[in-house]
């Protein structure tokens, strides 16, 4: 009896973000407790980058916030920075000590702003970071018609990758921005399509809507909302999918779930679908990132 050989599932990343001839583009969305770290990480990845011979990233951050006392020891922002706007007092950091040229653009992610930035609206990945339900709904939607509308430009986009986070869980989403060609595989099953968190977690994001998204006014009461390191943890976790992705060519995963409070984390891989992945039974996540 012949026993059916079974191939390992896996997605390959573009040429193109392998070995471009520009820097990757990276449109960062949001930057509270989150975003304001994952930047860090974009900056640590592109000299990371640069050093191997690649042409690294480039990032333009979106956020309208400005800084508060309560975004100060949980977030990325000095006391000499309260009342800058978040995005500018970050890409000024980082500017400053990689020596990159980024870009702030302190406006909210949306179609209304795009219509006055229209360079900007175009990125090979996105990352979002934000604090809502519409937001994520917003995100999508702009991102499915730039992927019916794509063409073979330096800018085309490729991924999407949303964080979100409760108070002690989170997770990490990556989806592909439409079809994403795969080579000709003996070894591997290839999977061309990573499907949008909002198609496939949205029952579950409507059903979130109604938690506490007000602004916390000091850091106990934000302490309260989330846990200290909740936004560290999914920020590395996700930033090591990404520089996986990056460095390796392709991923078996595409997204990760985390519960600091049991110390779980558990991949979600490319083959699975969230109704048959080994995630618990919904206690392991949030599919909010309470930012403010």
């Amino acid at each position: 009896m012949n026993t059916p050989i079974i191939k390992p599932v896996m997605h390959f990343a573009p040429a193109y973000l392998l070995s471009p001839t520009n820097p990757i583009t990276v449109n960062l969305i949001g930057a509270g407790g989150t975003g304001s770290r994952v930047l860090t990480a974009l900056a640590e990845m592109n000299h990371s980058l640069n050093a191997l011979g690649h042409a690294g990233l480039y990032v333009r951050m979106f956020d309208d916030d400005v800084i508060t006392h309560a975004n100060l020891g949980r977030q990325r922002f000095a006391v000499s920075e309260l009342g800058l706007k978040k995005t500018v007092a970050r890409i000024n950091n980082i500017n400053r000590f990689f020596g990159t040229n980024w870009k702030s653009v302190p406006y909210q992610f949306s179609q209304e702003n795009l219509q006055r930035f229209n360079s900007f609206v175009c990125a090979n990945i996105f990352i979002s970071c934000v604090d809502s339900v519409s937001a994520r709904m917003q995100i999508a939607e702009l991102l499915k018609s730039l992927a019916d509308s794509s063409t073979q430009h330096r800018d085309r986009p490729f991924y999407w990758m949303d964080y979100g986070n409760s108070k002690s869980t989170g997770q990490v989403i990556l989806s592909t921005i439409g079809d994403i060609l795969q080579p000709a595989s003996k070894k591997f099953k290839t999977i061309k399509n990573l499907p949008f968190v909002t198609d496939e977690f949205g029952s579950l994001l409507q059903s979130s809507e109604t938690a506490d998204n007000t602004p916390s006014c000091s850091l106990p009461e934000a302490l309260e909302k989330q846990d200290l390191f909740i936004n560290a943890t999914i920020t590395q976790l996700g930033s090591a999918l990404l520089w996986s992705l990056l460095r390796q060519g392709m991923t078996e995963n595409r997204g990760i779930f985390v519960n600091l409070e049991t110390l779980i984390t558990q991949p979600l891989k490319v083959a699975e679908t969230f109704s048959n992945a080994r995630v618990g039974s919904g206690r392991y996540f949030s599919l909010l990132a309470q930012e403010k």
